[in-house]
């Protein structure tokens, strides 16, 4: 067994867009944010990602506008560096190498360094050198305030950089840069009220000496008079039930900005704090508040990994959604197999539907169908299960509630696909369904491709057969043929044992039921058991195999270890060898005999086939962090010359979700080449989004453009432009800011339009004796043609004197000319 060079593992999307706060461009166009190892530039006004600016091998773990250049932008992360980049270009500039791991870094106008969270909870300020060359190391550091709390909304520049206040557990902090004197204010743990005073966050005036700070009880603190400690004085707010996560000035301090758990974005007016805005129903928890330098968009970011852009406090205007993790993936990975995205938990009671090919979040479904209440504690329906059918026509899902005091509530929807709205439409719902948890639940794919039974186990020791059936006509239930409803066909059990999982095989003939450490197999035509096997330890997961592998059934272990079963023989093969991490790293691939992936301790990947003991493929340590989830998903066109090696790259690809909601998969090199190829070719204006809209106008363009030259191609061939059209499409295509000055370059573009004197003489010759040639040949023709009698009426003048060459020309031409004209005028 050995490792494959040329399958490589590469990002394709995912990441968090809420881990730091958002930045918005001083024109309000752009907007960026970090994004696992990158950062990511999106537009305001499409919500489309422009670029994505990658150089950091290391968590990104801040981003912030160059405070002397507005088109650049500085990011930091956990490689120890900074980098500077043009983000309209998507160009790095340069690397600053700091040497330590940065958590956080801020900038201000009035200084020329940055200042870092480094290790040992310091804050650092570095001195960037101004080298010219890209890759720079910074040498002056000097620290500034140590004991610093390493959230990043805990430390805020005061009056341009004339300060900065720093808050720790129940610590306020303000350090002046001129006197190098620091002033520390504390408050005791709770107050009479029982409210908790410990510090959350912090915001600073840009104009006043004035300091906000935000509570763990939801209240909000506004000191004055910091510089002298004796004569601090501080007024309280007070509207959020919990912790202020975030606080933010305007950028003339008329307006405070705060958020938190309730999903309302409040502005309260400064000095005037009695008066207050409110925007309700943001979605989610904020966690950060930006405004554009302008401070006309505001921009919070929420714990559902979503940023939303506000115009002024008034109304939503974009809304940029990442992949949302909750608080686990109960329902696994999938993919629907008629959209092609992504499938998987996302909001409280949604499932979303990602698309992998666009990174874009395309739709949340709601299961629950009810309003979920931000309060700890509170125990509310949650999604647990999913299952789609193989043409993508059903979808089957479990919600479960548990109460204390109380039975659990359990829920089986069954979804049905609506041409129409292009969504899925709740058909039918089953309360109740089992007496205790479902453990799984697979759909039987028919040959003719018609899903009419679903299988549901569950902890009460029995399992259920779901038929699509039409419902019964009665006075109060009515409901159309072409609308069928589910119904519950048969329930099974095995010698009182509880069953863990099910599996259909690829024709829908067999069903396998592992009951703890027996795997029954039935007949679904006539539900008879059709025979058993016995493993030890009790199996956790079944997957039958494809193809040419169909005739095995493989299985995992309490004990983490892999079994094969050959349904024809009735023997079991166990690889002890091999242990897979947990019963949610058993993969199988339901269009390859590649049928199954499993994940080591030591974040290890095989793949292999049943009927081989010998793993296909395997790669060592493929993230940093751990897997959570996997899927393979259907290729759109299967790969062409693929290597033995990596057949099983044919026609799926296989995913997985890391614990930073990064989607990785695997790829081959010349996949990855041909990629990057095609990706050169688009070229696209950096300051228009990529939307569907955009290529579809480009495209109509185009296609106007060829028609266009078609009409006109000899014209165009006569005015082709000069030999230097591609340097023009260089300089036109490189930005402003980098070329030399208009009046340099206006009379070279002039110069490479220009046509010297010797050549246009000589064209002109060349086109007057073409002309020549031509006349000659008429006037031969012409003469030819003459009869006779006029043959012989010229040679009885033969005796006129001869003309010229240049004569007879222009005699020619005095007889091509219309004297029409003058017949009309003497008529008049």
């Amino acid at each position: 067994m050995v490792e494959h060079g040329d399958i490589r593992v590469v990002h394709c999307g995912g990441s968090k867009l809420n881990f730091r706060d958002p930045v918005i461009t001083h024109d309000s166009r752009f907007l960026l944010c970090a994004s696992g190892e990158a950062v990511k530039v999106f537009s305001t006004s499409t919500e489309e990602c422009i670029h994505e600016l990658r150089g950091h091998t290391g968590l990104v773990t801040g981003v912030l506008l160059r405070p002397s250049n507005h088109l650049q932008v500085y990011s930091s992360s956990l490689d120890g560096t900074v980098r500077l980049w043009d983000f309209t270009d998507g160009i790095l500039i340069k690397t600053c190498v700091i040497g330590y791991p940065i958590y956080s870094f801020y900038a201000s106008a009035k200084h020329e360094n940055i200042f870092v969270f480094a290790e040992r909870f310091q804050l650092v300020a570095v001195h960037l050198p101004q080298s010219g060359d890209q890759l720079v190391e910074a040498r002056e550091l000097s620290a500034v305030l140590s004991g610093v709390n390493p959230n990043p909304a805990a430390i805020a520049f005061g009056r341009g950089g004339e300060f900065i206040a720093s808050v720790n557990d129940l610590q306020l902090e303000v350090y002046f840069f001129k006197k190098q004197k620091s002033y520390r204010f504390f408050l005791k743990e709770d107050n009479k009220k029982g409210g908790w005073n410990t510090f959350t966050c912090v915001a600073c005036h840009p104009k006043d000496d004035c300091i906000a700070t935000g509570h763990e009880d939801g209240k909000i603190r506004l000191w004055r008079n910091f510089n002298h400690k004796k004569e601090y004085t501080y007024s309280t707010l007070h509207w959020h039930h919990s912790a202020v996560s975030s606080l933010c000035f305007t950028p003339e301090g008329t307006n405070l900005l705060s958020g938190g758990v309730e999903s309302v974005l409040i502005q309260w007016r400064y000095k005037q704090e009695s008066e207050r805005d409110f925007l309700p129903r943001l979605g989610a928890a904020i966690t950060h508040i930006t405004v554009s330098p302008d401070g006309s968009l505001f921009c919070t970011s929420h714990s559902d990994n979503k940023i939303t852009i506000i115009q002024s406090c008034v109304k939503v205007s974009a809304v940029i959604q990442g992949l949302v993790k909750g608080d686990s993936i109960r329902t696994d990975l999938m993919m629907d197999p008629r959209s092609k995205a992504l499938v998987l938990n996302g909001k409280p009671g949604h499932l979303q539907f990602y698309s992998l090919q666009r990174d874009k979040l395309l739709y949340n479904l709601d299961i629950v169908q009810q309003e979920y209440i931000h309060e700890s504690g509170l125990q509310q329906f949650e999604v647990v299960k999913a299952a789609f059918d193989a043409s993508g026509l059903w979808l089957a899902t479990v919600e479960e509630r548990h109460q204390k005091a109380a039975e659990l509530e359990l829920n089986l929807k069954l979804w049905a696909f609506d041409e129409q709205t292009q969504s899925f439409v709740l058909n039918t719902t089953i309360s109740a369904p089992h007496d205790a948890q479902i453990t799984a639940m697979s759909f039987r794919q028919t040959a003719d491709s018609q899903t009419t039974l679903l299988v549901s186990t569950s902890k009460d020791g029995h399992f259920k057969a779901w038929q699509l059936a039409a419902p019964a006509h009665t006075e109060d239930y009515i409901q159309s043929v072409n609308c069928p409803s589910w119904l519950c066909d048969f329930v099974g059990a095995y010698h009182g044992l509880v069953p863990e999982c099910c599996s259909f095989s690829a024709d829908g003939s067999l069903l396998a039921v592992a009951f703890q450490e027996v795997v029954t197999v039935w007949s679904p035509a006539t539900w008879e058991l059709t025979f058993f096997f016995f493993s030890p330890p009790s199996i956790s997961d079944l997957c039958f195999g494809r193809l040419s592998c169909s005739k095995y059934l493989l299985g995992t272990t309490a004990s983490n270890l892999l079994c094969c079963w050959n349904l024809l023989t009735c023997s079991c093969k166990t690889s002890p060898c091999i242990k897979v991490l947990s019963t949610q790293n058993f993969f199988c691939d339901s269009l390859n005999r590649f049928i199954s992936l499993f994940l080591s301790f030591l974040l290890s990947v095989f793949v292999f086939k049943p009927s081989e003991p010998r793993p296909l493929f395997s790669r060592k340590a493929v993230c940093s962090g751990k897997v959570t989830q996997a899927v393979f998903a259907p290729r759109e066109e299967m790969l062409e010359s693929c290597e033995e090696s990596s057949q099983w790259l044919n026609r799926s690809q296989l995913y997985f979700l890391t614990q930073q909601m990064d989607l990785m998969t695997f790829t081959t090199k010349a996949e990855e080449d041909r990629l990057l190829a095609s990706s050169k070719q688009l070229v696209i204006d950096d300051s228009v989004a990529m939307t569907p809209f955009y290529l579809l106008l480009g495209k109509h363009r185009q296609q106007q453009q060829e028609h266009r030259d078609s009409d006109s191609s000899l014209w165009a061939e006569r005015t082709a432009l000069p030999q230097t059209s591609a340097s023009i499409k260089e300089l036109l295509q490189t930005p402003a800011h980098v070329l030399p000055s208009t009046s340099y370059l206006c009379s070279m573009f002039v110069q490479s339009l220009l046509i010297s004197v010797s050549d246009a003489r000589s064209a002109h010759a060349e086109e007057e004796m073409e002309s020549e040639k031509e006349e000659e040949d008429s006037e031969e023709e012409m003469e030819s043609s003459r009869s006779k009698p006029e043959l012989v009426a010229a040679a009885t003048e033969s005796d006129a004197p001869a003309l010229t060459k240049a004569q007879a020309r222009e005699l020619r031409r005095v007889r091509k000319l219309d004297h029409s004209w003058l017949a009309g005028l003497l008529d008049s």
